[in-house]
């Protein structure tokens, strides 16, 4: 069926005669004429009866007409619809985000972002970093922000920032007050880590690694909160985000261990699927995190 037809007629069934509907759509009467004609050519059935003002709908007309009215209002809700969601006045957003990032970073910038755009509905999953990429590849989020290695050739990605892996123990642990230590010195004392998968975990064995030692985890916990709160136990060592640790480490509740050999950094990244064109809204996030670097 030709659209344009079906406006004309609608016009027309409006207007009550084919020059008032020629008036209304600023095109001529033989062009509506003619446009009628097609179109009761294509369904075998005249839609209109002529009288002598104007013109009235058929039996076959009027069943049209309710259709045509129904067609042009999802017309409308459609071009509305569409409207609002490239100017962010609807939509979703979904996000992955590794533990730093979802709990450390990104909460302010959502804060900001639903300032902006305050109808949004928008979604936030913090797991690890292995998840985060997975979840992007089953297309379950639109970005994910990760803080561990990842395949470059598989995604689309941005360097949001870097981030430094402190060694960190509880106040009373026996190497808390020593001013001067090598990474060989915390071989005799638990290791605790994040769960394999964890991006920091991964930093941490690869730095280990390159100085000929063993990232040997005597815990693995799935949250950073957790893990914190396991090292007052003092006989615990754990690298966290200088992000993570900043506030205990001003009042006093974690201690950062001397370490002089063995620094641990790493990069923080946004990730999205390559060759991926992005929706309005996470295209916008995206752009509000290149201004906040």
């Amino acid at each position: 069926m030709n659209l344009h037809h079906l406006k004309v007629f609608l016009a027309v069934a409006d207007a009550g005669s084919i020059s008032a509907g020629a008036q209304q759509l600023h095109i001529s009467q033989p062009a509506v004429t003619r446009e009628i004609r097609e179109l009761e050519g294509h369904f075998g059935l005249q839609l209109f009866e002529r009288q002598a003002r104007g013109v009235r709908l058929t039996e076959g007309g009027a069943r049209l007409e309710h259709y045509a009215r129904r067609i042009f209002a999802l017309e409308l809700a459609a071009e509305r619809e569409l409207q609002d969601f490239a100017h962010l006045e609807t939509g979703e957003l979904h996000l992955g985000a590794s533990a730093t990032l979802g709990a450390y970073m990104l909460p302010a910038l959502i804060q900001r972002f639903r300032q902006q755009h305050p109808r949004l509905f928008i979604n936030l999953d913090v797991s690890n970093t292995g998840q985060v990429t997975q979840q992007l590849d089953d297309g379950l989020i639109s970005l994910g922000f990760v803080e561990g290695q990842f395949a470059q050739c598989d995604y689309e990605h941005r360097l949001l920032a870097r981030d430094a892996l402190l060694p960190v123990v509880a106040p009373h642990h026996p190497l808390a007050a020593a001013k001067r230590l090598l990474a060989r010195d915390l071989h005799d004392y638990p290791l605790y880590m994040r769960e394999p998968g964890s991006g920091a975990r991964h930093s941490i064995e690869q730095a280990y690694q390159a100085h000929g030692l063993e990232a040997r985890a005597q815990m693995a916990i799935g949250s950073t909160e957790a893990l914190k709160r396991l090292l007052v136990d003092g006989q615990g060592i754990a690298w966290l985000s200088q992000r993570i640790v900043q506030h205990e480490l001003a009042n006093g509740s974690l201690k950062r261990l001397a370490i002089t050999d063995l620094q641990i950094e790493r990069e923080l990244y946004v990730l999205w699927r390559l060759g991926a064109s992005l929706s309005p809204a996470p295209a916008s996030f995206l752009a509000l995190c290149a201004e906040h670097q």
